[in-house]
């Protein structure tokens, strides 16, 4: 009998193609799976920016200084009047300004301090400056944004 007319695989040839296989398909599936574990990590990372920067736009928004600071109830900050109101503000969950609860998991801190000096530029002095710090924490993952704020119309708050 001849040997041209045979045609397909060896069994060796068949074992060595099924570990190459098998080899590039544990690879492709432990990719997809560290895809699949981390696909919601930049949802959250959104979020918490998104948070962030609302609270620092509402917290930077108020007036340098009204009438003193105002405790907050809850997380109810209605009542908030002036810049420095927020600087207690720690851990508490997401809401909006009124108290009505938003998305859950996530807590807000707010730390306003006196900053001033040699920090900035033309010598405002640090009783006319606040460092407003906002920090989201989701579980073990945290988003922090800082901003200014200035008394820079002393007489027109």
């Amino acid at each position: 009998m001849s040997n041209k007319f045979r045609r397909g695989f060896t069994m060796v040839e068949m074992i060595v193609a099924m570990v190459i296989i098998s080899a590039a398909l544990a690879g492709v599936l432990a990719v997809l799976s560290r895809t699949a574990i981390f696909s919601a990590s930049p949802m959250a990372t959104k979020q918490m920016a998104a948070i962030a920067d609302g609270m620092l736009e509402e917290v930077l928004q108020k007036p340098f200084k009204a009438d003193g600071p105002t405790p907050a109830a809850g997380c109810d900050r209605s009542a908030f009047n002036e810049v420095s109101d927020y600087s207690n503000y720690t851990d508490k969950p997401v809401c909006d300004i009124s108290g009505t609860p938003g998305p859950a998991g996530y807590t807000v801190s707010v730390s306003v301090t006196n900053a001033g000096g040699a920090m900035l530029t033309g010598g405002i002095p640090a009783t006319d400056t606040y460092l407003v710090t906002v920090t989201v924490k989701n579980g073990s993952e945290s988003h922090t944004v800082s901003g200014w704020r200035t008394n820079f119309g002393k007489g027109q708050q």
